[in-house]
């Protein structure tokens, strides 16, 4: 029983991970590039755009 309730910590924490870099990512590229679709696609691209921001255009 304990293994189900540690399971379902572990998949609210990703979900939670993956919703806040999707958001980074879309605040970061519309302030950096003032469009809504460059804003989609690095939605779409989550942590990596962060990521990719952070090393090179920072």
């Amino acid at each position: 029983m304990a293994e189900n309730r540690y399971y379902g910590v572990r998949v609210e924490g990703a979900k939670y991970g993956v919703g806040f870099g999707s958001a980074l990512a879309i605040s970061i590229s519309y302030t950096a590039n003032h469009s809504i679709l460059w804003a989609i696609i690095h939605g779409i691209l989550g942590w990596l755009y962060v990521i990719y921001f952070a090393l090179f255009r920072s």
